[in-house]
């Protein structure tokens, strides 16, 4: 029951996330849309969190980098190419099997660093 209510809940999850160098994105907007991070590149996905499941990413992956942004993205423009498969833990993560356009992008926001070395989410983010 609990995989159920969870694959349920994805769906539930309009927004998605993606934790990406602030470089990185530059350049994908300069290009009209973003392919993916090395890691997205060598899977054949890109790596996508939901608000609840983006600040654990960002400590596990992602702990004391600086310049990142966190780009949120409208999860139901992304169509069949976003797909919500078992990965850390067994939790559905969302992924997306295609470039990521920008038409999808609802906001590009800094993901500083606090004082303690954890990122700071903005505070609709959860």
């Amino acid at each position: 029951m609990r995989r159920l209510s969870a694959h349920l809940k994805c769906f539930l999850m309009t927004t998605v996330y993606k934790i990406v160098a602030a470089d990185l994105w530059r350049a994908a907007e300069a290009n009209g849309g973003f392919a993916g991070a090395g890691i997205d590149l060598n899977d054949g996905f890109i790596h996508l969190s939901t608000g609840p499941q983006a600040r654990r990413t960002a400590k596990l992956y992602f702990e004391g980098q600086a310049d990142l942004v966190l780009v949120a993205a409208d999860g139901p423009s992304l169509g069949e190419a976003l797909k919500y498969e078992p990965s850390r833990d067994g939790d559905l993560f969302p992924h997306l099997y295609g470039p990521l356009p920008l038409a999808a992008v609802l906001s590009v926001r800094p993901l500083p660093l606090g004082p303690d070395g954890n990122h700071v989410f903005p505070h609709d983010v959860d």
